[in-house]
C-alpha cells in the first residue's frame, strides 16, 4: 500500500508509536501522533519524536478528526476492540500495527515465530544461525527491536527473523512469512483475548497468508497446533520433544535428530549445548525446522545451536551465594512458562511467584511443585490467588513479601548451601515494575549485592 501524501494517525507514544511515526516521516505520509491520555503534555511528546514531524493530539478524538484519516497504526498495547479502534473500523478506516506497517516496506524474506513461551529464546537462536550464515540478518518484532527501525536496511536477499505476540497479531492482514513457527499455545492474556479459542486463532494469523510453497513449524505435542496442522495453507513440519515426527526435528534420548521424510540424521547431543531443560530442547527443534526451510547448512546449525547461551531473563543463572544458585526466570509471565522453569531445577528450590492478574489459573503451577519447591515466596497483586490455589492443592510453605527487596531477603535467610532461588513469578511484571525486564534486573542487582 502506498502510504506517500496519505493521511495517518498512530495511537501510542511509546517505542512501538514513534517507531511508526519515525518510518511514516521516511515515506511521506501526512501523521496525526494520537495518545488519549489528558496527563500528557505536547512539549514531552514532541521531545520523543526529536526530528521527526507529526500533529500531536491528545485526549479526546473527534468524530472530525476520523473522517480525515486513511490509516490508522495501533501499538500492541491497544485491543482491536478498544471503543476508539472499533470507532475508525466503523467508519471504514483501515487499521495495522507496527508489523503489518513494517512489513509493507520489507524487501526480503520473512521468519516469523510466534507461541506463548519460547518465542524469544527460539527468535534469538534462529537469528544467531542464519545470521552467521547471512550477514543481511535482522533480529525484531517482540524481542524488543523494533521492526520499523531495521525495515529499511532489508534487501532482496536479506532475512527478517521476527518475534511475534498475540497482540501483534490481531493487526496483520497481509503479512506473509517464507516460514512461520507456533512453537505452543497455552492459556495467556486471556484478559484481552476473553476465550482460548480467540487466543488460539489470533496465534494463527502468523500463517495466514502461507501458501503450500511456505513452511509453517509446528509442536506436534499441542493439542491446538494438532488441530491447526488440519487447515494450514503452508506446508506443516513438526517438533517434538516425545517422538519420531514425519518431517521435522525431535528429541531422541540425548540426541535431536532431523528427518525429511526419508533420511533420517543425528545432529547434535543435548548435553553439548549450553540450554537446560526439555522446553528448550523443543527450542532448539523448532529453530533447526526452521533453519533448514531457510536452506542453511547443517554444519552451521550445529555449530551455532552448540554456541548459543540462553537469553537474558529465562532461566539465567545469576550468582552462586552462600552454596545457593540463583536463577533469574522474569520472563516466566504465565503459569506454562514458569512450570518449564521449575522442571529445568535439579536442586531443592525456592520459588518466588506472583505479580500483575492477566487472569491466569495456578493449580498445573502449583501441582508441578513436585519435590523441587520447598518454599514459595510471593510478590504482588496475584500473592492471595496463588497462595489460596496451593492451599487448596496441599501446598502450605508459602511467604508473603511487599518488595523485591524483602523477596530477596527472604530468599537468603530460608535457602540452605546446596539449593536453588529461582525467580519465575508466572504472571506479569506490571503495577509494580515497568516490564519483565526491569523485574529481573532489579532481582539480579539484589542478589548480586548479597554477601
Amino acid at each position: 500500500m502506498e502510504l506517500k501524501g496519505k493521511k495517518v494517525m498512530v495511537v501510542g507514544t511509546g517505542i512501538s508509536g514513534i517507531g511508526a511515526v519515525d518510518l511514516l516521516n521516511k515515506v511521506g505520509a501526512d501523521v496525526i501522533l494520537y495518545d488519549g491520555n489528558e496527563k500528557l503534555k505536547k512539549a514531552d511528546v514532541e521531545a520523543k519524536l526529536k526530528s521527526n514531524k507529526a500533529e500531536i493530539v491528545i485526549g479526546e478524538c473527534s468524530d472530525e478528526l476520523i473522517s480525515k484519516v486513511d490509516l490508522l497504526v495501533i501499538s500492541p498495547g491497544v485491543p482491536i476492540d478498544s471503543p476508539l479502534v472499533l470507532r475508525f473500523k466503523e467508519a471504514g478506516v483501515l487499521v495495522w500495527g507496527e508489523i503489518e506497517l513494517a512489513y509493507n516496506y520489507d524487501k526480503g524474506s520473512i521468519v516469523a515465530i510466534t507461541g506463548t513461551n519460547g518465542k524469544t529464546t527460539t527468535t534469538a537462536l534462529v537469528g544467531q544461525i542464519i545470521k552467521a550464515y547471512n550477514e543481511k540478518t535482522f533480529v525484531v518484532g517482540n524481542i524488543g527491536n523494533s521492526y520499523t527501525g531495521e525495515v529499511f536496511n532489508t534487501s532482496k536477499d536479506s532475512v527478517t527473523v521476527a518475534e511475534i505476540s498475540s497482540f501483534q497479531l490481531e493487526t496483520t492482514n497481509e503479512f506473509h512469512p517464507k516460514v512461520s513457527a507456533i512453537l505452543n499455545i497455552t492459556p495467556d492474556h486471556l484478559n484481552r483475548h476473553h476465550t482460548m479459542e480467540c487466543y488460539a486463532e489470533t496465534k494463527e494469523r502468523v500463517a495466514l497468508k502461507q501458501t503450500k510453497d511456505d513452511v509453517c513449524v509446528l509442536n506436534l505435542e499441542d493439542e491446538w497446533l494438532q488441530d491447526f496442522a488440519k487447515k494450514c495453507s503452508a506446508s506443516v513440519v513438526y517438533f517434538s520433544s516425545k517422538r519420531k515426527v514425519e518431517v521435522g526435528a525431535y528429541v531422541d534420548g540425548d540426541t535431536i535428530r532431523y528427518t525429511d521424510g526419508v533420511n533420517d540424521k543425528e545432529f547434535l547431543n543435548i548435553h553439548d549445548m549450553k540450554l537446560l531443560g526439555v522446553h528448550n530442547y523443543e527450542n532448539v527443534c523448532a529453530a533447526i525446522a526452521m533453519t533448514k526451510a531457510m536452506g542453511i547448512p547443517d554444519e552451521v546449525i550445529i555449530r551455532e545451536v552448540k554456541n548459543f547461551r540462553a537469553v537474558e531473563h529465562r532461566i539465567e543463572f545469576v550468582a552462586t551465594k552462600s552454596g545457593v544458585d540463583y536463577y533469574n526466570d522474569s520472563k516466566g509471565t504465565n503459569p506454562d512458562a514458569a512450570i518449564k522453569a521449575i522442571e529445568a531445577m535439579v536442586k531443592p528450590t525456592i520459588l518466588i511467584a506472583g505479580g500483575y492478574d492477566k487472569g491466569s489459573e495456578f493449580d498445573e503451577y502449583i501441582n508441578a511443585f513436585g519435590d523441587k519447591v520447598r518454599l514459595m515466596v510471593l510478590l504482588g497483586q496475584t500473592s492471595q490467588k496463588i497462595a489460596d490455589t496451593a492451599k487448596k492443592l496441599g501446598f502450605t510453605n508459602y511467604i508473603f513479601a511487599n518488595s523485591m527487596e524483602e523477596v530477596v531477603d527472604i530468599c537468603a535467610k530460608n535457602a540452605k548451601e546446596g539449593e536453588a532461588v529461582l525467580l519465575s513469578p508466572a504472571c506479569a511484571s506490571w503495577g509494580m515494575f515497568d516490564n519483565y525486564e526491569q523485574r529481573g534486573e532489579i532481582f539480579k542487582d539484589l542478589v548480586n549485592k548479597l554477601a
